[in-house]
């Protein structure tokens, strides 16, 4: 089982401070979305800024365990990357659909996970917990796509037929 450790909040030192570095954290800077390391070394390249992806997922890396960064893992497994904005532990609703995220205390979800936890015998826990969904702009363009796509159907009356018979 591969577990992810939350880096929200964390007090490692920070990476060194190179080049490629400042690159991936301006990226990161002006997107509020979380975005995969192929999608950040593509951003760098289209503006001109020539980095290795393993470089950029080197980077992406220290930045995490920094606290720099969140990470979350997608459905499909892979990690994706945002600026921390949040110093304390915390977690975030994802919009599966578009990226839309926002960062949430876990209040409630934090006490159940130390009361189950000491209920077991279990201490110094840690957790992951990550929310997708869509967002309500998402959700209202599906709804209305779903209602756009609804097959009418026709019934044909023949001549002289009394409808409301049926």
């Amino acid at each position: 089982m591969t577990m992810t450790r939350s880096t929200a909040g964390s007090t490692s030192a920070r990476p060194r401070a190179t080049w490629q570095r400042a690159a991936v954290n301006d990226i990161l800077q002006r997107t509020e979305e979380f975005r995969s390391a192929q999608q950040i070394h593509a951003a760098l390249e289209s503006e001109g800024t020539k980095v290795g992806l393993a470089t950029v997922y080197r980077n992406l890396t220290a930045m995490a365990e920094s606290g720099e960064v969140d990470q979350v893992r997608n459905a499909e497994g892979e990690t994706l990357y945002r600026c921390c904005h949040e110093p304390e532990h915390h977690h975030h609703i994802v919009c599966r659909s578009c990226g839309h995220t926002v960062e949430v205390s876990g209040g409630e979800l934090e006490a159940w996970i130390a009361s189950v936890s000491a209920a077991h015998g279990f201490t110094q826990m840690e957790h992951t917990a990550e929310f997708f969904g869509l967002c309500a702009d998402c959700s209202e363009h599906s709804n209305r796509s779903a209602k756009a796509a609804t097959p009418t159907i026709a019934v044909e009356q023949s001549p002289g037929e009394d409808r409301s018979s049926r």
